[in-house]
């Protein structure tokens, strides 16, 4: 340490570690804070997804027009998310007949025209729609439908019914199925001469990243689909984000060389365009996902993800090279091309996401739009250590380790910080090393975080993302406490405050976690999952057999269910927990918090549980999101035994 590193260290006030008075404060994290996302250009329009926590977690479609004006395109009353698969994405399009989305309220259509006018485009109340594109040629819209109607659960075993469907512009009421009979339906997309259209569908019990399988056909006079054929996928091969070049060749993404690396199909033969040790996807939990698209005929900008960090690329088809572009940024997403030019979201360790417009020629960057305008003070900001740790004899697994950082404050002489280690959802999630203003909220406070990609997670190739089929509960647990031992072991944190927290599959790794090791001294569940078996009953379609490749087959291995539900093994638990739940999650429902906090009661261990009501799988209004940190920061300070620097509502424990 230098003598200006020691100066300054000796300036700084000692407090105990969670105690400390930080500047990133809930007040000033959410105020004119937004999510971004699902970027597109029409013209020389550039539109995007705005979630704002403000309006109580609304989605407007924003438009930028080329000189810098900024405007809402849906009317205050919309709210722009569709809900198919739950997930939603894909919830709008611009056309040149004018803005449609899917409102959440009723999930239907409407159209914002020309007149500003709000046209209603379906009235089933019973379906969903996402995924949309414009068929130019029939001046049609076609997309991914999901009925919910009873005539439709009644006939396929109280499931919903994804179809693929064209709805017409030009009339009322015209809507017709083009392809049905398999389970799932994403990324329907039209060649540019209007001839071709291709899809991808899947069948229970496969997720999108398990066995994907993509399809082209051509469109006959009527607009119908006529004879499909198969290109890609199938034999536990995932494929996903269909694109055709601008001379109407189909290119995708395959992981069938463990890679999610990109194929094209052209002159009836497939061929892989770059070989990289990478991944170019994600798995598709919501419509939409872009990682890829055309400069021009012959080049591609790409997004691609290795060892835990994000590169744009541009890829040169002919000479099947790449160059990686030297950016600022870690994290991208969203990605679009139009006019020698791209726009994507992006961020770093020490920034927000942006929407951000690349020129490609110029090499020159312009931010179009940030997620929050706080301008934050480097000394106090922790980044991510990349940490790869053996976790058995075969495998390692990766986490970012997050120290202590706060300019004004020290730990106690020989004081060692509590740890949050955090289980990502999915669980076929990955965690980035993007600043996250939840992990920054804590380490400025005096906690150290490690944010855990455990065995399969995404990002690592297909064989990593497979380490926990039939072995969720199991893998992601031992991924966890090893990574809260190793760091433990290394001096870094305190061995008798190690705490974990997740969300929704992350709450189900916590929460398993905490019953079957005694590793961590408390916990957070955020909407997470307590019962397997109830999880199997009651979920949504997409992910109604996901639990087939983590677990088993239900009923038939109804044992592992329960020996791997924390519910059923309370007995083994013995520290305290918080709870956070949204009363209207669909997705993991509200009993499953409740039936582990009446358990943890009846046994007498310390328990908060915190409802809100209006949220569902995830926290979109901002006194929720404020409510559930203060509530987890205060609930460690009982635990760890430190105060909390400034005055928050306590929690009740039952």
């Amino acid at each position: 340490m230098s003598k200006k590193e020691v100066q300054k260290q000796s300036e700084k006030q000692n407090a105990a570690f969670g105690s400390w008075e930080s500047p990133i404060t809930t007040d000033l994290m959410l105020d004119d804070s937004v999510g971004l996302g699902e970027i597109s250009v029409f013209e020389d329009d550039v539109y995007w997804i705005e979630m704002r926590p403000q309006e109580k977690g609304r989605y407007v479609v924003v438009k930028r027009t080329p000189d810098g004006q900024q405007t809402d395109v849906i009317p205050t009353e919309f709210n722009a998310c569709s809900r198919v698969h739950e997930y939603g994405g894909g919830s709008y399009l611009m056309t040149e007949q004018g803005l449609v989305f899917s409102n959440f309220s009723d999930q239907a259509l409407y159209m914002v025209n020309s007149n500003n006018d709000c046209i209603k485009l379906t009235n089933s109340g019973a379906c969903r729609y996402a995924d949309m594109i414009y068929d130019k040629n029939k001046c049609r819209l076609i997309c991914v439908r999901e009925s919910h109607s009873e005539s439709s659960l009644k006939s396929n075993h109280n499931e919903a019914i994804n179809t693929i469907v064209s709805i017409s512009l030009s009339e009322e009421k015209n809507e017709k199925i083009l392809l049905e009979g398999a389970d799932f339906y994403s990324n329907p997309r039209l060649s540019h001469d209007g001839k071709q259209l291709c899809w991808i569908n899947w069948q229970h019990p496969n997720m999108p990243w398990d066995d994907t399988s993509l399809y082209c056909a051509e469109i006959n006079n009527k607009g119908e689909i006529e004879t499909p054929k198969h290109i890609a996928g199938g034999n536990n091969e995932a494929v996903c984000q269909p694109l055709w070049s601008p001379d109407n060749i189909l290119y995708f993404v395959s992981d069938k060389s463990n890679w999610w690396n990109l194929y094209r199909f052209n002159n009836n033969q497939t061929e892989c365009v770059l070989v990289k040790d990478a991944e170019f996807a994600v798995p598709q939990w919501s419509f939409c996902e872009c990682n890829y698209d055309f400069v021009d005929k012959d080049n591609i900008q790409a997004i691609y993800r290795q060892n835990g960090l994000a590169y744009i690329a541009l890829i040169n088809i002919n000479e099947k090279s790449l160059e990686t572009l030297e950016l600022s940024y870690t994290d991208f997403e969203s990605l679009v091309c139009n006019k020698n030019k791209s726009w994507f979201l992006a961020a770093s360790p020490t920034q927000f996401p942006s929407i951000v417009e690349y020129d490609i020629a110029q090499k020159e960057i312009d931010v179009l739009r940030k997620a929050n305008k706080l301008t934050l003070d480097d000394g106090n900001i922790s980044i991510g250590e990349p940490l790869t740790y053996p976790v058995n004899e075969k495998n390692n697994a990766y986490a970012f380790f997050y120290r202590p950082k706060n300019k004004n404050f020290t730990g106690l002489d020989g004081e060692q910080p509590p740890l949050i280690v955090m289980s990502h959802g999915g669980p076929t999630g990955e965690s980035h090393n993007g600043i996250k203003m939840v992990v920054q909220f804590f380490t400025s406070r005096g906690f150290a975080v490690l944010d855990v990609n455990y065995g399969g997670s995404s990002g690592y190739g297909r064989t990593y993302r497979q380490r926990l089929n039939k072995q969720w509960g199991l893998v992601d647990v031992n991924d966890c406490s090893k990574a809260a031992l190793y760091v433990a072991e290394q001096g870094w944190v305190d061995k008798e405050r190690l705490a974990i927290r997740g969300g929704s599959a992350g709450g189900f790794t916590t929460l398993a976690s905490l019953a079957f090791t005694d590793i961590f001294k408390a916990g957070a569940s955020h909407y997470g999952v307590s019962d397997l078996e109830a999880l199997a009953k009651e979920t949504h379609k997409f992910e109604s057999r996901y639990l087939d490749s983590l677990i088993g087959t239900y009923p038939e291995e109804q044992d592992l269910y329960k020996e791997r539900s924390p519910v059923h093994n309370v007995e083994q638990l013995s520290c305290p927990v918080i709870f956070f739940q949204g009363l209207e999650d669909k997705i993991v429902l509200p009993n499953q918090a409740e039936m582990m906090v009446d358990a943890l009661k009846e046994k007498g261990i310390p328990v908060v549980y915190i409802a809100y009501e209006g949220e569902q799988h995830g926290f979109r209004q901002a006194k929720n999101i404020k409510r559930t940190l203060e509530a987890e920061l205060y609930f460690y300070s009982t635990i760890f035994n430190f105060e909390c620097a400034e005055d928050i509502e306590p929690v009740k424990f039952l």
